[in-house]
């Protein structure tokens, strides 16, 4: 989809140009406004400044803060990338979290279906051995039977 592009006529420094852009004429306007303050001000420190010279400096300040809003950009980019991986990492532990504490509310129904309500499960790896050890049980009984 091609994007429109709009006629805008922008008075600088009491000088009309015509400008060809996509941009709204709300933004237009704004800048329209920031350069006239901004030739006002390089004016106003320098009275005797001629045109040209003012729009080379403004024209050095614009690319100028260009290169610190892109470079302010890329530091961004990154700091998202690494928020990205942290909440990747977050969910990982979270998941790994949820599936310990299913181990453990299994451990400790297999204490209760065995009689040991006031039996403390004090780790994840205590708790699977709990249930290997049931489990090992099972199999000897099932075995057993046959």
């Amino acid at each position: 989809m091609a994007v429109q592009k709009k006629r805008y006529k922008a008075v600088i420094d009491q000088q009309t140009y015509t400008i060809i852009g996509t941009q709204s004429t709300q933004h237009m306007d704004m800048v329209t406004q920031l350069v006239n303050d901004q030739l006002q001000e390089l004016y106003a420190l320098a009275p005797q400044m001629e045109k040209e010279q003012a729009a080379i400096l403004m024209a050095v300040n614009a690319i100028s803060d260009q290169l610190i809003k892109q470079e302010e950009i890329l530091v961004l980019k990154q700091q998202l990338a690494e928020l990205k991986k942290t909440a990747i990492r977050a969910t990982e532990l979270e998941n790994k979290l949820k599936r310990i504490e299913a181990i453990e509310q299994e451990a400790k129904a297999v204490l209760e279906k065995n009689g040991q309500k006031d039996t403390t499960i004090h780790n994840h790896l205590e708790a699977q051995q709990i249930l290997n050890e049931e489990r090992k049980r099972t199999i000897k009984e099932k075995t057993a039977h046959t």
